[in-house]
């Protein structure tokens, strides 16, 4: 199993969404992190006993408040990723070993893929690069931030070009669509063949 990662704003789901169109099977990191804590699941629960104020009357999660008190504390994110981390990759490696047992390619979309260290059992990793000051200025302008809140998104993330160092293979997705669509076909081709 390949994994895909990039960082905040760097155009991970279009790159994956190009994936699939070519064949590959996408297990999406973040829809399952959704899934293990909806209302019910242990993931909640766990969730609801860490952080009870972002808890809504339905018992659904206050996803913006959650991410609002994460982005501001080291602890608390870490408390919240030692919840819901494990749960994730649980369910991403049994996903991936049933897909690639019916001869699949599979990519686990994982966005935290280093700073959780999953490369360590993953094939190879796929990164979607972009310049951080692209990173920054499509993450202000896609989810409505100020530079210092885009910015401290960003850092809670290990800094893209280290993530490009240690990447097995890289896809600049700062210049057009379709120059992002030619390397993902050509990375495609090669492991086909």
């Amino acid at each position: 199993m390949r994994g895909l990662t990039g960082s905040i704003a760097t155009g991970k789901s279009t790159v994956a969404q190009m994936l699939k169109e070519l064949g590959a099977e996408i297990i999406d990191a973040d829809q399952i992190s959704r899934e293990v804590v909806q209302p019910g699941q242990t993931g909640w629960q766990q969730v609801a006993n860490a952080f009870p104020e972002v808890i809504n009357p339905d018992h659904t999660i206050d996803r913006q408040k959650l991410a609002s008190i994460i982005f501001a504390d080291k602890t608390a994110r870490a408390r919240l990723e030692a919840i819901i981390h494990p749960l994730v990759f649980d369910r991403i490696r049994a996903q991936g070993e049933l897909l690639e047992r019916q001869g699949k390619i599979v990519f686990a979309d994982i966005p935290l893929l280093y700073e959780t260290n999953c490369q360590e059992w993953l094939d190879e990793v796929w990164l979607v690069y972009v310049p951080e000051a692209i990173q920054l200025q499509r993450l202000m302008n896609r989810d409505h931030l100020s530079e210092a809140e885009a910015l401290q998104r960003i850092r809670a993330q290990i800094p893209i070009e280290i993530k490009k160092q240690l990447a097995d293979r890289v896809i600049d997705n700062s210049g057009s669509l379709w120059e992002t669509k030619l390397q993902v076909d050509s990375l495609w081709h090669q492991i086909i063949e």
